[in-house]
């Protein structure tokens, strides 16, 4: 099996080119690249790449992510959200290829407190929610053969995260505070990744096991409680910080340029029937991240 993996350095992609190398013949770009194309600004070339390599799966894990700033760069975004991603849906139908897609929970209003089914409805709130909708929308027009998985409050130990940002302010600071009206699940890439290669075999066997999944860990939390488990996981780890105090605040305390949806719990029961999987508790991953992150600032 041949496997072009867009988007390698980002937090999933990183995660991917481990979980996706025992599949088969993996070659991983970058947009930055320069033996073939990963360059989602530029789609013609990319189109050139697929037609040279000719994959018989492409996972996508290139995005847009900059939340806020596709508030006034919204051209760009739709770009890499969405019009290449239609190209790229093309060039796989023309190939007979499987693409792989992740997209995110911004596609939904994010009101309620009921977790979204695949086929609820949809009507995102920012620049950056509508051109992932796009996107899904090109790939299920185009190629028949997908896997497009909706995930959210991703997370990993390379980068950064929230989990970091957390532990960096509680050893300055001695009092923080943290929106606690906003709700969903953290889910490590290494998760996604995993969970993307075994649904890659089962398409395998079971072409009809294509289509649209959510892919979250399982659990509900809001980021307040998120960082109050954090503080807490470092405190056992040994971990000194300077926080004495930590406040819940809502979202209208921080504003910002792109409307944040208050409702990004995910239903999973699709993809856990489809594919025989049962998804790990939220707190075990991010725990694991965290135990990761001590461990390698202990001096050997």
């Amino acid at each position: 099996m041949k496997i072009l993996l867009l988007g390698k350095n980002g937090q999933v992609g990183w995660e991917l080119q481990r979980a996706l190398a025992p599949l088969g013949q993996l070659t991983a770009l970058a947009s930055d690249s320069t033996d073939y194309c990963g360059d989602f600004t530029r789609p013609q070339d990319l189109a050139d790449t697929v037609r040279q390599l000719r994959p018989d799966a492409i996972v996508n894990a290139a995005a847009w992510t900059a939340v806020d700033k596709a508030e006034s760069e919204a051209e760009q975004a739709h770009q890499v959200n969405a019009a290449t991603v239609e190209v790229l849906a093309k060039e796989a139908h023309q190939l007979g290829a499987l693409l792989v897609h992740y997209s995110t929970d911004y596609v939904f209003p994010g009101e309620g407190d009921r977790p979204w089914q695949e086929s609820d409805a949809t009507g995102p709130q920012n620049v950056y929610g509508a051109s992932k909708l796009a996107g899904e929308r090109a790939i299920q027009r185009f190629c028949e053969n997908h896997l497009i998985f909706r995930t959210s409050w991703v997370y990993a130990s390379r980068g950064n995260n929230f989990a970091k940002t957390m532990l960096r302010l509680a050893a300055e600071r001695e009092e923080l505070s943290v929106i606690n009206d906003q709700f969903g699940a953290p889910t490590g890439a290494d998760l996604i990744a995993d969970c993307t290669a075994h649904a890659i075999r089962a398409v395998q066997c079971r072409p009809d096991a294509a289509g649209l999944y959510h892919l979250v860990a399982s659990g509900t939390t809001s980021w307040f409680d998120y960082a109050s488990f954090v503080f807490a996981e470092a405190r056992k780890n040994g971990n000194e910080l300077a926080l004495k105090n930590l406040h819940p605040v809502p979202t209208s305390s921080y504003p910002t340029p792109a409307r944040r949806p208050l409702n990004s719990r995910l239903a999973t029961d699709k993809f856990c029937t489809t594919f025989g999987l049962s998804l790990p508790e939220w707190q075990v991953g991010v725990r694991r991240m965290l135990q990761e992150l001590n461990d390698s600032q202990i001096p050997r």
